[in-house]
């Protein structure tokens, strides 16, 4: 690794101090901030509002934003995103840590499509894949993700009279009954699915958000019952939130997924 460039990391540290509070600061609250010295302040700050990194506040002499620069790095940034591609590598390391088999999937209609999975290196697991369609009120997955839809949104999908196919005898199939478990999703900000699209195995799955704060995605641990415990299904839920947050930060978005 090469050496650090003092002056640099200064005006990334100067940067990265505009993503709090309310995102305004003037020069002596940045010198305060940062514990630097005022007159390396002024240059740093004089030389990013040159380059359109920061601009004044109209109206707040003597206060910066951040300006077009740092949206125009962060769009380009996004356009280069690839959800399968970035949920892959968070479901590895999330598969890495608990050897269970890990699904990144979205919503379409009122299916789920798999995007990313990786498999448990046990002899006993899932058999699924990526590009796999399930319904998405059978699987942990597709409560998480119809969850998070507004409610007139998730009525035209799944409307009172709906018929919902069960995958297993544990699948349910009455929308008031889904409606119910969803708030409950809600609530928790995890969801649970015990034996509705196999038999055999079990599920939890937590939200990944976009940097607009979104579900556009969520992550699954998916367990054989003979593996299944209270116990596990504690430190996995943990696991896949933590998994969805990461997954959500290279997404862009700020704060808990």
């Amino acid at each position: 690794m090469g050496r650090l460039v003092p002056a640099v990391a200064r005006a990334l540290d100067v940067l990265e101090l505009f993503l709090d509070g309310d995102g305004t600061y003037s020069t002596p609250e940045i010198v305060r901030r940062l514990q630097l010295p005022r007159t390396t302040v002024h240059e740093l700050v004089t030389t990013l509002a040159a380059r359109s990194y920061l601009v004044p506040v109209p109206e707040q002499p003597g206060r910066y934003r951040l300006g077009v620069r740092p949206y125009q790095l962060g769009s380009r940034y996004a356009e280069q995103l690839d959800l399968a591609a970035e949920g892959g590598q968070v479901a590895r390391a999330v598969a890495g840590t608990c050897d269970e088999t890990v699904h990144i999937a979205v919503l379409d209609g009122t299916d789920v499509i798999y995007i990313a999975k990786v498999d448990s290196t046990h002899a006993v697991r899932m058999v699924s894949a990526a590009g796999r369609r399930l319904p998405a009120h059978c699987t942990s997955v597709g409560k998480m993700l119809l969850a998070s839809l507004p409610e007139q949104e998730l009525a035209a999908r799944i409307p009172d009279g709906a018929e919902l196919v069960a995958m297993t005898p544990n699948s349910v199939t009455d929308p008031a009954a889904l409606r119910a478990a969803l708030a409950e999703v809600r609530r928790r900000g995890i969801a649970l699915e015990s034996r509705e699209s196999n038999p055999d195995v079990s599920c939890v799955a937590a939200p990944v958000r976009d940097r607009s704060g979104r579900v556009v995605a969520a992550l699954s641990i998916s367990v054989p019952m003979i593996r299944w415990s209270e116990a596990r299904r504690a430190e996995l839920e943990e696991l896949a939130v933590k998994g969805a947050a990461e997954l959500s930060a290279r997404l862009g978005h700020r704060g808990a997924a």
